[in-house]
């Protein structure tokens, strides 16, 4: 099975199932002498950790990142960077019963097909735990793009409860297990999230994402583009199944008049009156915000019996047993930060290839 890695001079390469002994990832390409310790990566998998609220797995794993190679006195020395966190709380005997079972909505009947061999315990390579180390390598991302950059994200809708744009604060998003920022939807999505929970089902979400203090110039026209490599990177997190930049699908609502950023100069800068399109133009990063939306479909790890078919073709239901998320999307916050951040630090080192150092053009 090939196609494990992403990124061109920042790569990961992600490694590890689901119900295996360890998860890991080797980052190949990050610059020397970037400070990094544990402690550095650790706050970030905190985040994104199963088991911290009722609204997710109730799977108890500490997500204890480990570096094995790439650091010498808490600095990197430019070699690959081996990063490991132990499986702890495995429970493949859920999983027998899907053993030649194949679940409707997940990578079963899929990987089957192509492969011929699946490990059902969990899902596998295609279970969600992988994600645990994109958020490992993002840590590692935002040391190399440094402070200027910031990312943050937040959980703007859940099933079909939107926040309330007017009321979006970005300070409240760390102060609540659903990464909330609007505290008046808060009780709003427990309430709806008590009832699907109840109810052994699940429901979609979407996530949205955005960078501040990006330098102009990132990207590159045509194949290079800073957006379709953001887009690539955010559709490949498990369950992804919609993303947008800027207005996105929006825009095809508005006329050339309405989705325009007008520019203008004020007191010697460049000056955008709007972000329609999300800080990318042609590709390339303008300086302003990039914004990236992602919509996450229900998780397909359900209690109610699904028609589906066993590995010799029988006719069957399949009902889920295990410990899954009503909602994926929760713990995709913090997944969807880190592939920002290494899709950024891939660009920033890949701009720094194509022009050397010189700083870019700020009209």
């Amino acid at each position: 099975m090939s196609y494990n890695t992403f990124g061109h001079l920042f790569r990961v390469t992600t490694w590890g199932e689901s119900h295996g002994p360890a998860i890991g990832c080797v980052i190949d390409g990050c610059p020397p002498r970037v400070a990094l310790e544990e402690a550095d990566i650790q706050p970030w998998l905190d985040r994104r950790r199963p088991g911290q609220s009722k609204f997710t797995t109730q799977r108890q794993e500490a997500d204890r990142v480990e570096i094995l190679s790439g650091v010498f006195e808490g600095h990197t020395t430019g070699t690959p960077i081996s990063l490991v966190i132990r499986n702890t709380d495995q429970r493949s005997r859920d999983y027998g019963d899907i053993a030649t079972r194949y679940r409707p909505g997940h990578a079963d009947v899929a990987y089957d097909m192509k492969y011929g061999i699946r490990d059902y315990r969990g899902g596998g390579r295609s279970s969600a735990r992988e994600t645990a180390m994109r958020v490992a390598a993002g840590a590692v991302a935002r040391k190399v793009l440094g402070d200027r950059i910031s990312i943050r994200g937040a959980l703007v809708q859940v099933g079909p409860h939107a926040v309330d744009r007017a009321r979006m604060d970005w300070e409240m998003v760390n102060a609540n297990p659903l990464f909330c920022p609007d505290m008046a939807m808060l009780p709003v999505w427990e309430d709806y999230l008590a009832d699907v929970r109840k109810k052994g089902s699940s429901t979609g979400a979407v996530i949205e994402v955005v960078a501040e203090g990006v330098p102009p110039g990132l990207g590159a026209p045509i194949y290079g583009k800073l957006d379709s490599d953001l887009a690539m990177a955010l559709m490949s997190i498990n369950a992804v199944k919609g993303v947008e930049i800027g207005d996105g699908f929006a825009s095809a609502c508005l006329t050339g008049e309405e989705n325009a950023d007008p520019m203008r100069m004020e007191n010697g800068m460049l000056q955008f009156a709007s972000n329609h399109a999300g800080g990318v133009l042609g590709g390339i990063s303008t300086g302003q915000p990039i914004v990236a939306r992602f919509a996450v479909k229900p998780t397909s790890s359900i209690l109610t019996p699904v028609p589906s078919v066993t590995r010799d073709g029988e006719n069957v239901d399949v009902m889920t047993k295990g410990r899954h998320d009503p909602c994926v999307g929760i713990r995709a916050v913090p997944v969807g930060e880190a592939m920002m951040a290494c899709v950024l630090a891939d660009h920033l080192l890949r701009h720094r290839g194509q022009v050397g150092n010189q700083e870019p053009v700020v009209l």
